[in-house]
């Protein structure tokens, strides 16, 4: 699938669907923070579907929380965002706080943490839906963190992990990394490239 060229990075972006439909989150101009846009979004909660509802889920290098926080706004159980840089973990913060006034009805964490630290802690099949979506620069992070991801995510319920890469990356160098798994779904835009990766053993 491939949508169109992506435009420069808007001050502010919206949540789509939920219950903070067409509230927004603020956007810093930082490096490497790049969101996902409006279409890309669109498009990934539509393979998902729209009710994420008893899921558990992690944000990886959360940034704006655009992800993290469309999950939680569609009813997901509990959502963890990691954020390492102190001003996003900050605006992340504030925007949440933004949102409260429409609390959603799963649990929302915001953590100050590296996130391929934080997987490597955590237990084998402990989440169902992952997003990882890091600085495009550090190619390493990806590579770690998808490999983290396959071992803690159980996608049996519905879920799975999303990865977001750039188009100078092949889509089957980053399916080699999680044999276990496969891109069931696919996009392009621009400059970015995203699978959405479904576990083999079911």
């Amino acid at each position: 699938m491939k949508l169109g060229k992506q435009s420069e990075p808007p001050k502010k972006i919206r949540i789509i669907g939920g219950v903070w439909r067409s509230r927004l989150l603020s956007v810093l101009d930082l490096p490497g923070l790049r969101p996902s846009t409006d279409r890309v979004r669109e498009t990934l909660f539509n393979w998902l579907g729209q009710d994420l509802t008893g899921l558990s889920c992690l944000d990886l290098f959360a940034g704006t929380g655009a992800l993290g926080f469309e999950a939680a706004s569609r009813h997901a159980q509990a959502v963890v965002l990691l954020e390492k840089d102190k001003k996003a973990h900050a605006n992340l913060c504030a925007n949440f706080a933004l949102l409260q006034s429409s609390p959603a009805p799963g649990a929302v964490q915001i953590l100050h943490r590296d996130s391929v630290e934080f997987l490597k802690q955590q237990t084998d099949h402990s989440s169902n839906l992952i997003f990882i979506d890091p600085p495009f620069q550090e190619e390493g992070l990806l590579n770690q963190a998808l490999i983290e991801a396959a071992r803690i995510c159980e996608d049996s319920a519905g879920g799975g992990i999303y990865v977001e890469f750039p188009a100078s990356r092949s889509r089957e160098a980053i399916e080699a990394l999680v044999p276990d798994w496969h891109c069931g779904k696919y996009l392009e835009a621009g400059q970015v490239k995203a699978c959405l990766f479904r576990s083999k053993r079911g």
